[in-house]
């Protein structure tokens, strides 16, 4: 406590603006000074840029932020503070689980538990309810310090108290950052290490739900055991979470793999495993996005290549990648390779010799660019290519296409000169947002992701690099997000967020700033001084990988995908034997205009065949009748359902191939109904 008589300190509010307070005063005491619902509503501050929690006692000349309900920052530490509330619940529940971490993520949280059994959905509800007893307790949640010289005790009392996994963080942290105080957070008498901050009462936790149940390993790795995740997610608001419940049920109804395999748009088999088959009708709608790319490269002045997938590792020891992606990295060998191995030495010389599929094509560009003798007058050099990559991802990575082992980009590379790249970064991304023009995303956020700890290269070079990056975005007049720490290894990045149908967003679009690769390959060009000069590298992609895009936009589109992607176009649907003739007329008139059109003369009622069609997402039925036989017409009807419209034949030709060619969104042929609101 400070001295009754101390003198007040001043702190600095956001405004810039001084408050003057007694010494001694916490965050939650400056918010009480400045009115009483600005407290009502504190969840922890932000101290000189560092969050903090509402009981934190401020200094002279601290800038403070308190942050509120209506602040992100404030979201993630309800949700930690609710996973740590989630914990000690499960722990009641069932004494024997132990505890490993909690993190917070981009929509809830969750926690790991090494536990005998699994959790059932009868336990999730179980652990709810005692989860809401704890808040309506009303507990206290309290910081406490660990002094370096007490970690190795606390490490033997978490042995002690059959809690190996926090025993084995705990001794981590005293590896990697000796001398190190350590906080712990605890409430109603359980704890648990974290650095916080934390909401200051349990009642402040109001409006959660547990979501699911998942294994995961230790650490990530197979060769640990398996634990239980339990995933959950809490809001502020009862309407919040309302709101993110219905989202997450919407997006079970668009699950990808589901809406996917009811189309037979791809599938996947245990003989490749995450590695996907594209049906026909898959593989057209991703020859669509592929043919869509390469139009405008030509337009945009892109050259593409083609580019082998099998090479040395010599290519990827000079490239970095094998210092820092051998886990990800697949390996190829033949039996003479065994053959001259020395014995107990296998692993050794595989590892050393044997070719590997590549996981990027950036090496492979560099080999193109350091081929010949290049003049600035040819910089920049867009170069594209679509080769097959291969990375390994570990079993409990991989989802769908959204995450696979075998894929391609709409990668290419851009190598110019130094003052170049904000004019290429600012083409690139009116590029990007012709794309996603044309795809339907309008909401797009933009962040730049700087230095990581894990780097290659000096930082004068990440200096220039990240000031490029900004100047670029600048120049575009975008406002962006900073990323500290999240580039790539070998330089920052500009990523783009896409938000979809339902609300959730996608990094999808990326363009990186590489001083590193073209000195790593002593890439070089003559200068307008006749000089040879280093140039830069940009890798940069739009659609990204092309498997996960897919997995993405059939998500968005809940596979109504738009006429121009849509693998058939219409279905012809003969009402009865005598329009027959007329309508194997109306498929072959229409296929002969370049559209993708079936005829159903199965031997099934009207209304099956016309459902059959809108389950499989078609964008339009072509029922024909005697009338339509007469007239020589067409009744026509969109996916979405409403009523028929009856126009001539040339017409539904003349409307569906200029739906087809503008790329259109929405159905040009016939309105789709407009569903009112509830």
């Amino acid at each position: 406590m400070p001295p009754v008589d101390a003198a007040p300190i001043s702190v600095i509010l956001p405004d810039q603006s001084r408050r003057e307070i007694p010494t001694g005063t916490t965050v939650l005491g400056l918010a009480e000074s400045i009115h009483k619902g600005l407290a009502k509503r504190s969840v922890a501050g932000k101290v000189n840029g560092r969050e903090v929690d509402l009981g934190y006692q401020l200094a002279d000349g601290d800038q403070v932020q308190i942050l509120t309900t209506d602040d992100k920052e404030s979201l993630e530490v309800l949700r930690h503070s609710t996973a740590h509330l989630m914990a000690m619940a499960v722990q009641k529940l069932f004494p024997s689980a132990k505890v490993t971490i909690g993190p917070v993520t981009e929509e809830g949280f969750f926690y790991d538990f090494d536990f005998e059994r699994g959790f059932t959905p009868e336990d999730l509800e179980k652990i709810e309810a005692e989860m809401r007893k704890l808040s309506e307790a009303k507990l206290d949640v309290t910081r406490a310090e660990v002094a370096p010289a007490d970690l190795a005790a606390t490490v033997e009392r978490f042995k002690a108290e059959g809690e190996p996994y926090k025993a084995e963080i705990l001794q981590d942290i005293m590896t990697a950052r000796p001398g190190e105080t350590v906080t712990v957070y605890g409430h109603g008498g359980w704890s648990d290490l974290c650095r916080g901050p934390h909401v200051h009462n349990t009642s402040a936790i109001k409006h959660f739900k547990l979501l699911s149940v998942a294994g995961a390993y230790w650490r990530g790795s197979e060769k640990n055991r398996m634990l239980q995740r339990i995933y959950g997610t809490v809001y502020f608001t009862a309407e919040d979470l309302k709101a993110h419940l219905f989202r997450l049920e919407e997006a079970a109804k668009r699950d990808h793999r589901k809406v996917g395999k009811e189309l037979e748009l791809f599938m996947f088999s245990d003989l490749a495993p995450a590695m996907p088959f594209f049906l026909p009708k898959g593989a057209y709608v991703y020859n669509k996005f592929v043919e869509f790319i390469r139009e405008l490269y030509d337009r945009h002045e892109y050259e593409e290549v083609i580019t082998p997938l099998a090479y040395d590792p010599a290519i990827f020891r000079t490239s970095g990648h094998l210092g820092n992606y051998n886990e990800n990295m697949y390996r190829l060998w033949t039996e003479d390779v065994c053959d001259h191995c020395e014995p107990g030495k296998l692993h050794e010389e595989l590892q050393a010799d044997t070719f590997v599929l590549k996981p990027m094509n950036c090496p492979s560009h560099c080999i193109i660019f350091g081929s010949k003798r290049r003049s600035y007058r040819e910089l920049p050099w867009r170069v594209a290519d679509f080769a097959r990559l291969h990375r390994y991802e570990r079993g409990g990575a991989v989802h769908g296409l959204a995450r696979v082992r075998s894929f391609a980009q709409d990668d290419a590379h851009i190598f110019c000169t130094e003052e170049q790249v904000a004019s290429e970064i600012e083409k690139f991304i009116a590029f990007l947002y012709e794309v996603y023009t044309v795809l339907g995303f309008s909401e797009v956020q933009v962040k730049l992701a700087t230095r990581p700890e894990k780097r290659i290269g000096a930082d004068d070079l990440w200096d220039r690099a990240e000031a490029s990056l900004a100047q670029g975005l600048e120049n575009g007049g975008l406002k962006y997000e900073l990323l500290p720490g999240e580039g790539a290894f070998y330089g920052p990045k500009i990523e783009f967020h896409l938000k979809d149908a339902i609300g959730r967003t996608w990094q999808l679009g990326t363009i990186q700033y590489d001083p590193n690769l073209p000195e790593r390959f002593d890439l070089t060009y003559i200068g307008e001084d006749g000089k040879e000069h280093r140039p830069v590298m940009l890798h940069r992609a739009i659609l990204g990988s092309l498997e996960r895009f897919f997995a993405v936009y059939l998500e968005h589109c809940a596979g109504a995908f738009p006429l121009w992607i849509a693998p058939t176009h219409a279905v012809v649907i003969p009402i009865n034997d005598e329009s027959q003739e007329y309508a194997r007329e109306v498929k072959d008139f229409l296929k002969a205009a370049g559209l993708r059109v079936n005829l159903d003369d199965r031997n099934e009622s009207l209304n099956y065949r016309i459902r059959d069609a809108q389950v499989h997402k078609v964008p339009y039925m072509l029922i024909i009748g005697k009338q339509e036989v007469e007239a020589r017409s067409v009744a026509v009807r969109a996916r979405a359902g409403g009523r028929n419209q009856v126009m001539p034949l040339d017409e539904v030709k003349v409307r569906m191939t200029a739906e087809r060619d503008t790329r259109a969104l929405t159905p040009q042929v016939v309105q789709e109904p407009v569903t009112q609101p509830t």
